[in-house]
């Protein structure tokens, strides 16, 4: 993606070459080797900017706590604990609060990155796959995480295992595989719903640029919180299966 923002620019102008600077320093790399640093592209600028207005939101709701006088953002934060909270017990059920900031912030993260896809010549961060892909990582690295905790990891193998312990060599390696699929799972539906979203509404701007593309613009809409929604929903579910032993 092209450099269109000034956010990008100054990113590249701090740290882009950081990494071949720390290797030569310790005589790893030629000085040719520049010609490699990494790049901050427009999809990982959009992720930062996106994560540092998250930050600041809720630094604004922390400082502006009011139990009489809530303001705008205190409200807007409180249903969204509350309606994350609601699916969460109903999903995860017991011991639901310790993983709700997390689904949570998975949700309006996602949504958030999919809707910028409405501004006019920006491409949503979530239609470059490795954005979703970075996703399904966080969130397989997370709920196996907390699996391991709740049972141990002995117990979490034995779950993965199956409880038959005589067909443990056939199950163990399906299971293990089948874990490995639904980060492909999360990262193919999210990236291919908002590829196929951007490219319906870029067509039908171009070909007709006033009026039916309003329509379009709000099927991305759509598209954007029922992606976003999905896939809170399947890592609530992977949480629930990962601690189920709890419940």
């Amino acid at each position: 993606m092209p450099e269109s923002f000034a956010l990008v620019r100054l990113l590249n102008a701090l740290f882009m070459g950081v990494e071949v600077k720390a290797f030569q320093s310790i005589g790893l790399f030629p000085a040719e080797a520049a010609q490699q640093a990494v790049k901050v592209n427009q999809a990982l600028g959009l992720e930062l900017l996106v994560a540092g207005g998250f930050i600041a939101f809720f630094v604004l709701v922390r400082l502006t706590l009011s139990v009489e006088k809530p303001n705008p953002a205190q409200q807007i934060a409180e249903v969204i604990h509350e309606v994350g909270g609601g699916l969460a017990d109903q999903i995860i059920g017991h011991g639901y609060e310790r993983f709700q900031a997390f689904v949570t912030c998975i949700f309006l993260f996602v949504l958030i990155n999919n809707l910028l896809g409405l501004i006019p010549g920006v491409s949503a961060p979530t239609v470059s796959p490795f954005v979703p892909l970075g996703l399904a990582v966080t969130v397989f690295i997370y709920y196996n995480f907390q699996g391991v905790r709740a049972q141990g990891p002995i117990g979490y193998l034995k779950q993965i295992a199956g409880p038959i312990w005589w067909m443990a060599w056939l199950l163990f390696p399906i299971e293990f595989i089948s874990h490995l699929a639904r980060m492909l799972s999360l990262t193919i539906r999210l990236y291919a719903n908002m590829f196929a979203s951007d490219m319906v509404t870029l067509g039908f701007f171009s070909l007709v640029p006033v009026g039916v593309p309003v329509i379009f613009l709000g099927l991305h809409i759509f598209v954007s919180f029922i992606q976003a929604f999905v896939f809170m929903l399947l890592s609530m579910i992977y949480l629930s299966l990962a601690v189920s032993h709890e419940h």
